[in-house]
């Protein structure tokens, strides 16, 4: 079973900045990340996804390849090649695994205007030492799946980070 955590930053490079480390952290056997999308809202408010994988673009090329190869066994390779990039590229679009979008747009439409939300499927994970290495970059969470232990866990470990990031007064 997965865990959805959803955290907000005050703009989109801290939260790519979070989102990198998670992946160094998944090469280092700590994470185990399904899905990981950085939601932002402009001043407009409007919302947008960066998605790791772009579907569309992935399902253009390899229906193109294929294409190509029915093309060449037909005889007519780049009639097969359009052929296949344009059905490809409807696949993709029309595919989407990880995190549902319109779940993540209007999660994010709740945030401010220039916050980022970053959205993280994780499949497995060594809970204290990924906390450890992300709870410097703070954040604020705005929705787990995680149980109530770990939920707290990690609130309180992302607000220590905003607290020692205070001013001394």
């Amino acid at each position: 079973m997965s865990d959805l955590v959803v955290i907000v930053y005050p703009n989109q490079e801290k939260a790519e900045e979070v989102r990198t480390r998670l992946f160094e952290l998944q090469k280092e056997y700590l994470i185990k990340l399904a899905d990981a999308v950085i939601a932002t809202k402009s001043a407009d408010g409007q919302v947008q996804l960066h998605q790791v994988v772009n579907t569309t673009a992935s399902g253009a090329v390899s229906g193109s390849f294929w294409g190509l190869l029915v093309g060449v066994l037909f005889l007519n390779p780049l009639l097969g090649a359009a052929l296949g990039a344009a059905g490809g590229a409807l696949g993709g679009a029309m595919s989407d695994f990880g995190i549902n979008d319109e779940f993540m747009k209007q999660l994010a439409a709740s945030i401010q205007p220039g916050n980022a939300a970053l959205f993280v499927l994780i499949r497995e994970m060594t809970a204290d030492k990924v906390v450890d290495q992300i709870k410097d970059y703070g954040g604020v969470v705005l929705k787990t799946s995680l149980d109530d232990a770990k939920e707290q866990a990690l609130r309180q470990a992302l607000a220590s980070a905003v607290s020692s990031d205070a001013p001394a007064a």
